[in-house]
């Protein structure tokens, strides 16, 4: 056999992500933090971009959005991806979706329920198979908003610091440890050791550097690194400069003057104090049960991250992707939060402009890359949103139960049956849900929440909710007397009394994936706090 080169012609079909694509796609998963992110980024690289500064637009009454003006909540088309025409102030109105006209009213069904309404546009799916993407004709965007001069926009002098730019800032840990270190010690030397080991604190307060280390680099006597840390550590807080949990609650011990032989005794045994078992450890300090109680309560009293009193980040709080409210009449109306929105808007004037001064062929290639990339990006921030609300439209309707009566009705519900309803694939449906959140009357939850796996029934019928039955056993044991305290075979017989088909693994799992001990822990507890 004779192998030779031939040329072979064949026809297939066959899926293409294109950088246009592989763009949606990445969007579709950011979450509200990390889109902003993103945009910000494509502004500066992107010239043919320019953020919508205008607030207030919805109360335009010359603004076209195609609003009916009957409140239902009715989505305008210029949220759409603009081709190319040029608006009034030669704008493409482009805000990758405005949270007052993405939005929906769930009717009243006749049983309380939100019925299974269409929204009040069309949409079409993420993806399209070659990736490719419709373009449609925006609306022309109404102009900027006009601004008010600065010389009446509030304060008596421009020059002047604003209120904000008044108010005292805190104080850092390396600020307040350097200062007392200042007023202790006169040598220099000392100074120099004792910075340094300040510089050294992790961000709880802990030495994370041997003090051979410390001798080493400064190049000084051990024994002076350790009077040094001697002296840091009755620095305020107390518990600073620790090397451990054990010496941490000594020194605060120390400070409060309770460390006795019996309290020294007692931390040395944390792992006893942890275990809850105050037999032995009554044994070990020589003290009776009363006294245990006592040590554990002081115990508790004692900070075992001091430092975090300082430099602590204030807590980002959750900011929801989408807004759900009980509508007077019945039902729910639910709309995206416009605060997480990028508004962003493609220039077409600059772009007309531009292109027909561009020289080189090599300008004029790179200003349509550029403009056809605004107009992606304008497309697929309006397909993500729109994406978004569809989903948790779809989630509000199968979860209904659980707005109305509790998270005892929460419904067993995977991707599968969201993605059917809505006739998309279950990988968009899991990037949508990804870091997304709803503020609901009920509270603020992540979308992923409402998916969860079921618990079939003993006679049946429709199965639980695995976070219902979680729900339901931490109530159980939040309610139990002390005298009476449940057993996992207990909590099995009590759910089987109520038709739930669950082993005894299963409440186990559960109950330690919610941070709930053992009866046996739970006994220790509850007799030591009565």
């Amino acid at each position: 056999m004779v192998l030779t080169p031939r040329l072979d012609q064949r026809q297939s079909q066959s899926l293409v992500m294109t950088p246009q694509l592989q763009q949606a796609i990445k969007l579709l998963q950011l979450s509200n933090l990390e889109l902003a992110e993103f945009v910000e980024q494509e502004l500066e690289q992107n010239p043919m971009l320019e953020r919508d500064e205008a607030d207030n637009r919805a109360d335009d009454p010359d603004r076209g959005d195609g609003s009916d003006g009957d409140g239902d909540g009715d989505m305008g088309a210029d949220a759409e991806m603009a081709d190319g025409g040029a608006g009034d102030d030669g704008n493409s109105d482009a805000d990758g979706a405005d949270g007052g006209e993405l939005s929906m009213d769930f009717g009243d069904d006749g049983d309380g329920g939100p019925a299974d309404g269409d929204m009040d546009v069309a949409l079409d799916d993420l993806y399209t198979q070659d990736g490719q993407a419709d373009a449609v004709q925006a609306a022309p965007d109404a102009g900027y908003e006009p601004t008010l001069p600065s010389s009446v926009s509030g304060g008596y002098d421009d020059d002047l610091p604003g209120f904000d730019q008044t108010l005292s800032s805190e104080v850092s840990l390396r600020d307040h440890l350097m200062e007392q270190l200042g007023m202790d010690t006169e040598d220099q030397v000392d100074r120099m050791i004792g910075a340094y080991m300040i510089d050294s604190l992790d961000e709880t307060g802990y030495l994370s550097v041997d003090l051979d280390t410390v001798a080493d680099a400064l190049n000084c006597d051990i024994a002076r690194v350790e009077a040094v840390l001697t002296r840091l550590q009755q620095f305020d807080p107390p518990g600073l400069f620790a090397r451990d949990l054990k010496e941490c609650l000594a020194l605060q011990l120390a400070d409060r003057d309770r460390l006795d032989p019996a309290m020294a005794a007692f931390i040395d045994n944390l792992d006893l104090v942890a275990k809850r078992d105050f037999k032995a450890l009554a044994r070990v300090c020589g003290v009776d049960a009363e006294d245990i109680a006592d040590m554990v309560a002081e115990l508790k009293s004692l900070d075992p991250k001091p430092a975090l009193a300082f430099d602590g980040e204030v807590a980002q709080p959750v900011i929801p992707d989408v807004l759900m409210r009980a509508r007077p009449a019945g039902g729910w109306h639910i709309e995206l939060n416009p605060d997480t929105l990028p508004r962003v808007l493609v220039n077409n004037q600059y772009y007309a402009e531009i292109n027909t001064k561009a020289a080189s062929k090599t300008d004029r290639q790179y200003i349509t890359e550029q403009y056809q990339s605004a107009n992606w990006l304008v497309k697929s921030l309006h397909q993500r949103a729109t994406t978004i609300l569809k989903v948790a439209k779809e989630i509000v309707r199968q979860q209904d139960a659980f707005f109305l009566k509790g998270v005892q009705h929460l419904k067993p519900l995977v991707l599968r049956d969201i993605a059917d309803v809505i006739d998309m694939h279950e990988s968009t449906v899991s990037r949508v849900t990804a870091n997304k959140y709803m503020a609901s009357p009920r509270g603020i939850f992540e979308l992923k929440y409402f998916f969860t796996s079921s618990i079939s029934r003993s006679d049946g019928g429709e199965a639980f909710s695995a976070e219902a039955i979680k729900h339901r056993i931490r109530a159980m044991i939040d309610g139990e007397p002390p005298a009476q305290i449940l057993s996992d075979d207990k909590i099995v017989d009590i759910l089987r009394g109520d038709g739930v088909d669950i082993a005894r693994r299963t409440v186990a799992k559960y109950r330690e994936a919610m941070g709930i001990p053992s009866s046996v822990q739970r006994r220790r507890q509850k007799s030591v706090a009565s």
